[in-house]
């Protein structure tokens, strides 16, 4: 759908359970509560129906060191018009904690990636939006970790990005890869492993396509790094064409310091990946933040090679931004800091709150801070966050 003047946005973010609406208006880059609906479980992660009409999520009452006992996929059908969410058929049962959801390029089947143990089921969407029934698979290498799957814009290969884990508690480390599938009808088949060093010291956590280059964009997790391959005819180079740093201060390169999600701006133009910190230390009997980074870098793209050059760090003014999402224009960018925390400032001590944190986009992909919304998550985290066009406007 083509974007005009009165195009509308909707912003989605979860807070346990609950799933909260938001009106997004791009032109004073503000945001509006609405209303929310409750999910069974805790959301994991959400996205969108190729038509904009409904939205799948994955929920789950396990989490990053927990895995839970209940596991669900939900459909939630999305008014045209307003936004406003309600629930579309029966939740599936899913058989362990789902960590993301994608679809192919179609949308008639959803991919469902699990980190523990570490693996991907498709399932079928049916013509009405509702989940259908799981496609079986042959036998999968599904690598440690997984992390996220996305389809390629051929709807003919699907890659899995699997994380890995570092060495702790006596534990050796676990070595993260990207698993490359041949992708039909739903159907999987195993096709090739790309683990540089047999995939130690190499962690990464999600990728981005270009919209119109060959090329995927690929932040390390663990080494706080951007790689970008090249992809063609559904073959990607093993060997990065490029690799970048994505820190500010180079003294924060640490295991408690993570890469986080990337994102290509629309215009293909400019990316952005999200640097997050929340470890903690003790200060007179509390626990407060160890210190770290929490911004987004934005990297200016050479638009022959692909090569990027970091050109901003941006604040998100709070702890651990998860996620962010670029509006389907690319005028703004809102950043979800998860969670609460306390603050060190010399001997006083205060809560940061789990907040939304909003940014114009420039004409050079630079961000400009506006505001930020906070919000009460509780004993919750802000998990998940996104933003999409509606059709009805």
């Amino acid at each position: 759908m083509a974007l005009n003047a009165k195009s509308r946005t909707a912003l989605y973010a979860s807070v346990g359970r609950r799933f909260i609406q938001y009106d997004a208006d791009v032109e004073d880059a503000a945001l509006t509560e609405r209303g929310a609906v409750t999910l069974p479980a805790n959301v994991q992660y959400v996205w969108p129906h190729a038509s904009g009409n409904y939205l799948f999520v994955v929920s789950s009452d396990g989490g990053p060191d927990a895995r839970g006992a209940n596991h669900w996929a939900s459909a939630l059908r999305v008014d045209a018009a307003s936004g406003v969410l309600q629930p579309h058929g029966k939740p599936v049962p899913l058989r362990s904690r789902p960590i993301h959801i994608t679809t192919d390029i179609p949308a008639a089947h959803a991919l469902i990636s699990y980190n523990d143990p570490s693996g991907v089921t498709v399932h079928r969407i049916n013509r009405d939006g509702t989940f259908g029934d799981e496609v079986p698979q042959v036998a999968l290498d599904c690598g440690i970790y997984a992390h996220q799957a996305r389809v390629a814009p051929s709807n003919g290969t699907a890659i899995l990005v699997t994380r890995g884990n570092d060495a702790a508690d006596g534990k050796p480390e676990n070595p993260g890869a990207l698993k490359l599938f041949g992708y039909a009808d739903g159907r999987l088949t195993n096709k090739a492993s790309i683990a540089p060093g047999g995939g130690y010291g190499y962690g990464p956590r999600h990728l981005d396509f270009h919209p119109v280059q060959p090329w995927v964009f690929v932040p390390l997790e663990r080494q706080n790094r951007l790689q970008v391959h090249r992809f063609s005819n559904d073959v990607l180079d093993p060997e990065p064409l490029f690799t970048a740093g994505t820190l500010a201060d180079a003294r924060n390169d640490c295991t408690a310091q993570k890469a986080g999600t990337v994102h290509v701006h629309p215009n293909g133009r400019f990316v952005y990946v999200a640097n997050r910190a929340r470890a903690t230390r003790d200060f007179e009997g509390r626990r407060v933040f160890a210190g770290g980074e929490n911004n987004i870098a934005v990297y200016a793209l050479d638009p022959r090679t692909g090569e990027p050059t970091l050109i901003q760090h941006a604040d998100t003014l709070g702890i651990a931004p998860r996620t962010f999402a670029l509006d389907p224009g690319g005028r703004m960018l809102v950043a979800a800091n998860h969670i609460p925390l306390a603050v060190r400032d010399g001997a006083t001590v205060s809560t940061v709150p789990a907040s939304l944190a909003v940014f114009r986009v420039g004409g050079d992909g630079r961000l400009g801070y506006v505001r930020k919304y906070d919000v009460d998550v509780g004993r919750e985290s802000m998990f998940w966050m996104g933003m999409m066009q509606l059709q009805g406007a």
